[in-house]
């Protein structure tokens, strides 16, 4: 509210169309542009196995950790990608904010893990992978997050009080006033939730984007596989707002992205 919430700060020099878009396209999955992005993998991938042989080998370096550093990389360097829609207006994120999801154990019915962290890009690549696996840790330890003690709680209330409290929140974030505790707590509330098929041996997959909170980007990396060259390579697909920054700003991004991840001594 006033241009201030509790996770944002409004963009107010934007040009009127872009001001415009959100009362044009008021939903979020109304607002979708997809990407595909194909990234030559070798050398990450010889990069991690290096770099895993100096960490614990409880936690090592993955391609998937270097894809979430890139991720971190590009927002920090094209921070108009780190916005997002609410109440009609354009936010500018407070901090670079991931969410990601992996499964507990590898079977069908294990669960799925969700985690959020807030990366500090200036940190370092193995401070970064650290939070990521703690985080990771914390969520195997079985111990209830916030958000997991919120939705319980709401779940032993009858559908149409669900339904009634989530309209509540829905306008309380329009507002600007859900309280910080809130939305630091909500893996939807983040600048890019990314999922990682490839650990399950599956190819990439576009994803939508969810009407709560206010995730306006969703990443998912594929399986690595011979290219054309047979050379290994790895597919991202993107669901991008684009009510939240044009395509070529984007585009560019996602060029960086891909310059950092092919070329992994830049990401620290």
């Amino acid at each position: 509210m006033f241009g201030r919430r509790s996770d944002a700060v409004q963009v107010r020099d934007l040009p009127p169309i872009r001001r415009f878009m959100p009362f044009v396209s008021p939903r979020r999955n109304d607002s979708l542009v997809y990407f595909e992005h194909e990234l030559a993998v070798e050398a990450a991938l010889a990069f991690a196995a290096e770099r895993s042989r100096g960490r614990d080998p409880a936690r090592p370096l993955t391609l998937f950790h270097l894809v979430l550093r890139a991720i971190a990389l590009m927002l920090a360097e094209r921070p108009r990608l780190n916005r997002f829609t609410a109440g009609g207006r354009v936010w500018q994120r407070d901090g670079i904010w991931l969410s990601f999801s992996a499964k507990l154990r590898f079977d069908d019915d294990a669960p799925i893990l969700t985690v959020k962290r807030r990366v500090e890009p200036e940190a370092g690549l193995d401070a970064m992978i650290d939070a990521i696996h703690a985080g990771l840790g914390e969520g195997r330890s079985g111990r209830r997050s916030t958000a997991d003690r919120e939705m319980g709680l709401l779940l032993r209330l009858p559908p149409p009080l669900v339904r009634t409290a989530l309209g509540v929140a829905r306008g309380l974030d329009g507002l600007g006033l859900l309280p910080r505790g809130m939305v630091e707590a909500d893996p939807l509330f983040c600048s890019v939730f990314v999922a990682n098929l490839g650990s399950v041996g599956l190819d990439a997959g576009y994803h939508h984007l969810w009407e709560y909170g206010n995730c306006p980007i969703f990443c998912v990396l594929g399986r690595v596989r011979p290219g054309a060259d047979g050379r290994r390579v790895a597919t991202l697909k993107w669901t991008y707002d684009e009510r939240v920054e044009d395509g070529l700003y984007c585009a560019r991004a996602l060029e960086f992205l891909r310059d950092l991840v092919e070329s992994p001594e830049k990401l620290g």
